[in-house]
């Protein structure tokens, strides 16, 4: 199975390209077509000043025919794409998975605390490892 791989940002709701531990994780969640009119891909509203996306809204437009989601209704219907390295195994493989964010413990090594953090949580096909692309978290 070889993924389709995105040929610009204008085509998804999401991108990362980031190392884990000693393995590393490309994922990217496409937009989808509105299912109301079908002609354009779903995203965030824009902003008429500036023209760039709202991306703290909540909510899902069609550009062509107005038509809105909420977020949460949206991103229940996605699927994010996966290629990756295995930090336990050094496997590298694909996979494809609901795009749907797991809240984990994160062991915070500064203060040695844990803290909660949003992530898309996957196995390793190979040893079963199970590998988290957390959410960018902001620095302090």
């Amino acid at each position: 199975m070889t993924l389709k791989q995105p040929n610009s940002m204008d085509e998804c709701i999401y991108f990362t390209n980031r190392s884990i531990g000693s393995g590393k994780a490309k994922a990217w969640v496409f937009k989808v077509k509105c299912p109301k009119c079908s002609k354009s891909l779903m995203g965030k509203p824009r902003d008429p000043k500036t023209n760039k996306p709202k991306i703290r809204s909540t909510e899902y437009t069609c550009p062509s025919c107005n038509y809105t989601e909420q977020k949460n209704e949206h991103e229940e219907k996605l699927t994010a794409n996966i290629q990756y390295t295995c930090p336990k195994c050094s496997n590298q493989s694909e996979i494809e998975i609901p795009y749907k964010r797991k809240k984990i413990q994160l062991l915070n090594e500064e203060t040695g605390k844990k803290s909660p953090a949003d992530a898309l949580q996957f196995k390793c096909s190979k040893c079963e490892e199970k590998i988290n692309i957390t959410k960018k978290m902001k620095g302090t």
